[in-house]
């Protein structure tokens, strides 16, 4: 889900490319202009108030596997993905970075009515069949809010996919709510959680301080463990992208559960996890914002679940614990690649 990023990092810069720096430069050292520009594909999508353009961008070829990326947030970008670059194309993994509707390159219209669960799962659906995924070669891959909007759609499409990824993502934001105040805030300095509790309880999200606090004793331990001044630019960089709109009217402002309010609140799908019957990989963090117990417990309702742990990793973990994260997802494209052969 998480998080209020955009307010640690209003100051980072908004940049007006096409495509983070890094990643242009990286797909361009290793092909022509020509390709890089005919690997990005505005898909039309219809909605309920129109028709709008959603951003994506096709990394590598493979006939077999091809990776759907799905953003967290809601409301943030496929820049949390820029590093797959490094790992997937090596093993000829294909992926496609993707901007759901009202984030980055995508048309950001300002309608909260499109702001819905069935709307995204029908904008996925869209996108697969614009990209030509089928269950013979899509893969999806939901991270977050991703792995929310992945569940969803695999519990209408699933007879589409050939394999699911959940990362990151527990299947009860109550549950995650729990955990977050009974776990991961006591392990702060009493008197750091009681003034965050008491910020959060007078609704007061604007005080600087709820971020500074946050910003110290939580964000560089449980979303992504490195220092603030260390963090990747692409990162900063999709900070500096995120549409509040979005964020703000489904999850709402707190670093420790669903605002109240917000149209997320109350979501949970533990009961359905069973009638998920496509392979599945579970990817947790030892440090995540997300319960690994839960993430876990997840993979083992699932009819064809598998669990990854990355005992490196927070709630980014491809960029804290890369070691771990690649390799295990790599071989769980190529396991099921294998057994649909």
């Amino acid at each position: 889900m998480k998080t209020g990023w955009f307010l640690v990092l209003s100051a980072a810069i908004i940049f007006s490319s096409c495509q983070a720096s890094n990643q242009t430069e990286s797909i361009e050292s290793e092909s022509t202009l020509d390709e890089f520009e005919e690997s990005i594909k505005m898909i039309p999508i219809q909605t309920p108030k129109g028709e709008f353009n959603v951003y994506t961008q096709r990394v590598g070829e493979n006939s077999d596997i091809k990776v759907l990326l799905l953003h967290g947030g809601p409301g943030m970008t496929h820049q949390q993905y820029s590093n797959f670059i490094d790992f997937l194309p090596q093993e000829g993994i294909e992926f496609i970075w993707y901007d759901q509707l009202g984030s980055a390159f995508s048309d950001q219209p300002s309608d909260s009515t499109l702001w819905t669960i069935d709307r995204f799962v029908d904008e996925v659906e869209q996108v697969r069949v614009a990209l030509g995924l089928n269950k013979d070669n899509f893969y999806l891959y939901g991270q977050s809010w991703g792995g929310m909007l992945g569940i969803e759609y695999a519990l209408q499409h699933q007879e589409n996919l050939k394999g699911l990824i959940i990362s990151n993502m527990m299947a009860s934001l109550d549950d995650y709510e729990k955990y977050a105040k009974e776990v991961l805030g006591p392990q702060m300095p009493q008197e750091v959680f009681a003034e965050l509790m008491e910020i959060e309880k007078n609704n007061d999200f604007e005080n600087p301080r709820y971020m500074e606090l946050l910003g110290e004793h939580h964000y560089p331990y449980h979303v992504l463990r490195k220092p603030a001044d260390e963090w990747p630019a692409e990162i900063n960089k999709m900070m500096g992208e995120v549409n509040p709109e979005v964020y703000v009217y489904m999850q709402g402002y707190s670093e420790f559960g669903i605002t109240p309010g917000a149209s997320l609140a109350g979501w949970d799908r533990k009961a359905d996890l069973k009638k998920i019957t496509v392979p599945t990989l579970v990817i947790a963090g030892t440090h995540d914002t997300m319960d690994p117990a839960h993430l876990e417990w997840m993979s083992n309702e699932l009819p064809n679940g598998q669990f990854l742990l990355c005992p490196n990793g927070s709630h980014l973990s491809q960029y804290d614990d890369p070691e771990n994260f690649f390799p295990g997802l790599i071989s769980f494209l190529k396991e099921v690649d294998q057994m649909e052969k």
